[in-house]
């Protein structure tokens, strides 16, 4: 069902005083831009008319942004991924870990994104994989998925990155070798986060010293004296949970359409988990341009990858998990009807449970593409052509 608000809404009615009014970058002002034009006439587009007799009901379909921050993209790029990774799965115990950044490096991440998030991977990343190299947890070489989310329910600025890692990994021998507790939990949380912080903190000082940024001596102490947060979840059920899981974290935004409850007089109301207090659910109401401001803070930089693949589900070292796949008579489903590479049309029938091709109005009827038109080009219009030119044939 259609939300009936839209952040492409907020920002064609707010976006441009907020531009006016604010130092908004220019990859930030691309990125609002293309939300705001996304299924309009502005992008072009198509016109679909019933292929029945009886019914001939036409529609138009308007061309999509395709931005990875828009909230009406990500359905089946979502489900292209999460087929993608089906094919990856082993029969074992998986783990979800969170790497959390502290607040007090929020002003850091504002100023530089791409390098902070990017030692947040790097040292979620090698902290996971120094507790399994230790014979003393595992001794093996491991495996992860690695998905960076930098909101809060409400907006705010909250830099973490989920983790889905495989209970086990491949020794020097290249044999599998399991977790030492049996898929009861991965390692010790308090242990994992001392470490995270102390490599996060190596880095950070080294890139701030680069950057002639000295931290604050104050500051610094009160970091080191923090407890990070490292969460470990209870394992997963079962591999067919993880991708499920994956699905709902995977191609997330900071905030979907469906949220937004009210947009009047330069304010606008969404809905939120309060964590605090038992997720309760509530709303929030904000001005219009706090709140663009808040969603421009989890704008990533040009082409930054916010999903990273490690270990033996790295792309490039697949060749081990295929091996180990065989050897536990996993037999990769390369002939399965819907794959990553099917259309928009395959992936909503199969997986979104709807069929986009039917005839909405004639249920029977499949939708076909009589004409496509360019973009700002007017739909009415190309359509009256169309009809003059198929009469002028007859």
């Amino acid at each position: 069902m259609r939300s009936a608000f839209e952040v492409a809404q907020i920002i064609r009615d707010y976006g441009g005083d907020f531009i006016e009014n604010s130092s908004v970058l220019k990859y930030h002002q691309r990125v609002l831009n293309a939300l705001a034009i996304c299924r309009t006439s502005a992008l072009g587009g198509h016109v679909e008319r019933c292929n029945s007799e009886t019914c001939r009901h036409e529609r138009i379909a308007y061309n999509s942004c395709r931005n990875r921050h828009c909230p009406k993209c990500q359905a089946s790029n979502r489900e292209r991924w999460i087929l993608a990774r089906e094919d990856d799965l082993l029969n074992c115990t998986y783990f979800h870990v969170v790497f959390t950044l502290p607040e007090e490096i929020n002003p850091y991440c504002l100023k530089y994104p791409k390098e902070l998030y990017n030692l947040l991977f790097d040292t979620s990343k090698e902290t996971l994989f120094t507790f399994g190299a230790n014979p003393k947890h595992l001794g093996a070489k491991m495996g992860a998925i690695s998905i960076l989310h930098t909101w809060g329910q409400n907006l705010s600025l909250h830099p973490h990155v989920h983790m889905i890692v495989p209970g086990g990994g491949f020794t020097s021998e290249d044999t599998w070798k399991n977790g030492a507790s049996n898929g009861k939990f991965l390692f010790c949380a308090k242990a994992m986060a001392k470490v995270y912080r102390g490599k996060f903190m190596e880095k950070l000082l080294k890139f701030l010293k680069e950057k002639n940024t000295p931290i604050d001596v104050s500051l610094r102490r009160k970091l080191y004296d923090k407890n990070w947060v490292v969460y470990t979840k209870e394992p997963f059920k079962s591999p067919e949970n993880v991708i499920e899981y994956l699905g709902r974290y995977s191609h997330k935004i900071a905030i979907s359409n469906h949220r937004i409850k009210a947009i009047e007089a330069g304010k606008v109301t969404f809905s939120y988990k309060d964590y605090k207090h038992g997720s309760v659910t509530k709303n929030m109401t904000l001005n219009t341009g706090e709140f663009l401001r808040r969603f421009c803070m989890h704008i990533l930089p040009p082409r930054f990858v916010k999903i990273r693949h490690y270990g033996f589900l790295a792309s490039r070292v697949k060749q081990r998990l295929k091996i180990e796949q065989m050897k536990r008579g996993i037999t990769p489903q390369k002939d399965k009807a819907i794959h990553s590479k099917s259309d928009y049309t395959e992936i909503a029938k199969a997986r979104l449970g709807f069929d986009i091709s039917t005839c909405p109005c004639c249920k029977t009827g499949r939708m076909v593409i009589v004409l496509q038109f360019g973009a700002n080009a007017p739909p009415i219009m190309a359509i009256n052509k169309h009809k003059s030119m198929k009469n002028n044939t007859l």
